[in-house]
Formats: C-alpha cells, sequence, structure tokens
C-alpha cells in the first residue's frame, strides 16, 4: 500500500461527535487531506474553531460535494436514508462515498436502488460504521484519537458496492488504519444481526434498569444512596438520549427484538436457578467473556 491515501479533499456531512471526530482524526493523521464540513451554520462555526474543518458548507449539498474525492456521511440514518441518493447524485464519479450509520441493510437497500436506476458513471459507495460511539453526542465531544484501536465495519457482498480489491477502497481502507482504527468486513445483515447483540441490546438492557430503578427511587433516594461505583458503570449507556437510538431502533427492529426475547428467556432461567449452584456456570461465562472483551 502506498505511505498516504490518494484522498485529496474530504467533505464531512455532519460534524457532531462522529463526524467531527473523523475530520479531527483526518486534520491530525492525515494533513495533506483538505476537510471541509456541510452541517448547520453554529455547528460549523465550532468545528471551525476546533480545528476540525478547513471549510465550512450549510444548505446546498452541490457545492461541498464538487470537488471532494471522499465523502463521509455522518448523519442521523434517517437523514442518511433520505439523502443518500442525492449525495451519490452530486458527488464526483471518482469519488469514494462512506457512511457511518449504526445499521447498514437500509442503507445498502438504498444505495442499490439509486445504482439500479442510474447506470453509469458514480462514485463509488462504501458503508461503513464505526464502533467508536459514546454516551454523548456533538461536536463539543468529538476527539481526534476516537478510532483509535476501535472496530471499523465495512460492508461487501452487496450489489452495487465495489470490490474489496478496488484502489479507492484499498485507500480508505489504508486511511483508516493511518486513524489508528481496526477495519473489519461484514455483509450488511450479519452486522445489523451483531450489533444487535452487542450494542442495541446493551443500550436496551441499560435504558430498562434506569427506568426500573428511577421508578423505585423513594423519598430518602433509596436505593440510589446506597449505589456504588457498579451501578454507574452498569448504567453509563443510559445516558444516551432517545434521539440518538430512535433511528437505530425502528431500522434494526427485527434483529433487536429477537435479541430481547432471547435475552428475556435468559433472565428468566437466572430467576428459576437462583437457589441453586448452576449459577456458578453463569458466572464462569460471564468472566470468561468479560476477559475475552479486556484482551481485545
Amino acid at each position: 500500500m502506498p505511505d498516504a491515501a490518494p484522498f485529496r479533499s474530504a467533505t464531512i456531512l455532519g460534524t457532531g461527535l462522529i463526524g467531527g471526530s473523523f475530520a479531527l482524526a483526518l486534520r491530525k493523521h492525515a494533513p495533506e487531506i483538505h476537510v471541509a464540513g456541510w452541517d448547520r451554520p453554529d455547528t460549523l462555526r465550532e468545528a471551525a474553531a476546533l480545528g476540525a474543518i478547513q471549510q465550512s458548507f450549510t444548505g446546498d449539498l452541490a457545492p461541498a460535494l464538487a470537488h471532494a474525492d471522499l465523502v463521509f456521511i455522518a448523519l442521523p440514518i434517517g437523514v442518511t436514508i433520505d439523502l443518500l441518493p442525492e449525495i451519490l447524485r452530486l458527488s464526483p464519479s471518482n469519488a469514494l462515498v462512506t457512511d457511518a450509520c449504526s445499521t447498514k441493510l437500509r442503507i445498502c437497500q438504498r444505495a442499490e436502488e439509486f445504482f439500479s436506476a442510474h447506470p453509469g458513471p458514480h462514485p463509488l459507495f462504501l458503508p461503513g460504521h464505526p464502533m467508536a460511539g459514546r454516551e454523548v453526542s456533538g461536536i463539543a465531544s468529538a476527539t481526534a484519537d476516537l478510532f483509535q484501536n476501535a472496530p471499523y465495519a465495512l460492508i461487501s457482498d452487496e450489489p452495487g458496492l465495489p470490490a474489496k480489491q478496488a484502489p479507492r477502497v484499498m485507500a480508505f481502507l489504508h486511511l483508516l488504519e493511518r486513524l489508528g482504527a481496526r477495519p473489519l468486513w461484514l455483509g450488511a445483515q450479519q452486522h445489523d444481526y451483531a450489533v444487535a447483540l452487542s450494542s442495541h441490546l446493551p443500550q436496551l438492557a441499560a435504558v430498562a434498569l434506569a427506568s426500573f430503578l428511577h421508578d423505585r427511587v423513594d423519598e430518602n433516594g433509596l436505593p440510589l444512596t446506597l449505589a456504588g461505583p457498579g451501578l454507574r458503570d452498569t448504567l453509563r449507556l443510559a445516558g444516551s438520549p432517545y434521539s440518538t437510538w430512535r433511528d437505530i431502533l425502528l431500522t434494526n427492529r427485527e434483529f433487536i427484538a429477537t435479541s430481547l426475547d432471547l435475552f428475556a428467556r435468559h433472565l428468566d432461567d437466572l430467576r428459576e436457578r437462583l437457589s441453586s449452584r448452576d449459577l456458578e456456570t453463569s458466572f464462569d461465562a460471564a468472566n470468561e467473556l468479560y476477559k475475552l472483551l479486556r484482551s481485545l
């Protein structure tokens, strides 16, 4: 692979936590790339003040995309689905367009619809998902090191998507590695099933536990006044706003519902075994998984 990715100009659509962090990472690790942002004026001013972007665009997409050879979509899933055809239509044919949405199947279907209806020269579209989110959002929480050692899912084997070996795809992989990420290839359904278990289920479990406890806080503040660091660690995800999760839940509801059903059965099984030493096997399995996560 070459020492530097051949991208000269990147446009970041959405300069919040993920888009702003990607912009900051480019400025730090790939300073040869000119970085522009497209967003609301107030968000762009903050992104520029932080040094994340060198040029600002708002409103009309056409000027923001006209000279970009890398387009990074960091918008909510619903907005991405709505705007993706226009983004693909307006982006230069030599550009690589990629997104950072947390679910992939609907995004891939939208792209396939566009490519089927618009044969001929068009930019490459590479769906992606950096597993680097936080419970807070916004450009103020962005950091250049957000992607350090983070898995970065890239979607292949879907109609209309470029080959893994395409030069622009290989260049983007190399760029991700420069930013400290760990790229891996998945299919769209495989990705959405996996994140339903590893990301969406933990989020809803935290929401369920937090809302359950919220309704049981008494006039003395119990049980929270006796809460230690274990509860705080367990409920870290409960600080995420619904606005961040709405589109994720709507676009992955089948896999999430299946995950919740399976988890509910497991909780029922644990309840049945409360008075049995059989719980030791569950603790052992949990300890093994914890060690595995710590080693990754």
